[in-house]
């Protein structure tokens, strides 16, 4: 299946909502996303990337077939790290292990190394998201250690791995 990233759509909300609702995808996630996920938890997560400040943070909508199939942000960091960005993503699970994950990040991290002063791009997936490690690892991304108890998720000290792809010259 081909992905295609573009940027998202006040009209994407419903789709996302229904994607999103799904611990399964929520526990491989950072805090803060609500469960349920609702529409109007959706509107409000479109609305803020489409007003960020496109320097800063470069969010888009991952479509198949012109249908919402998940999302890919990458975050330019702050002070000595402005030219690092961190990269998070997530697929519905209707669209896991058909390779688009792994497309989506490969064009990501093409799209802001040549549109921006970028030079590294890191994930942070927990050790235990096998899938998600390999994901980073198929797309280029270099495995450089483990963050040991590094996150508390759902009350469980968590371990995480550090991977960064780092801008060609």
């Amino acid at each position: 299946m081909d992905c295609e990233l573009r940027q998202w759509r006040v009209e994407d909300a419903e789709s996302l909502a229904e994607l999103l609702n799904n611990k399964k995808i929520l526990d491989n996630l950072r805090d803060g996303l609500p469960y349920p996920y609702k529409v109007s938890d959706a509107l409000d997560y479109i609305k803020s990337m489409l007003e960020a400040d496109k320097n800063f943070t470069f969010a888009f909508a991952v479509v198949v077939d012109g249908k919402v199939a998940g999302s890919i942000g990458i975050f330019r960091q702050s002070n000595i790290h402005s030219k690092t960005a961190e990269l998070g993503y997530y697929i519905g699970e209707p669209y896991w292990n058909k390779g688009i994950a792994t497309a989506a990040v490969k064009q990501a991290c093409d799209y802001v190394f040549k549109n921006t002063d970028i030079i590294r791009i890191f994930a942070e997936p927990f050790s235990r998201n096998v899938a998600s490690c390999r994901v980073l690892e198929k797309a280029g991304l270099v495995y450089e250690g483990t963050l040991r108890a590094n996150a508390v998720k759902n009350g469980i000290v968590e371990d995480m791995k550090i991977y960064a792809k780092i801008k060609a010259e």
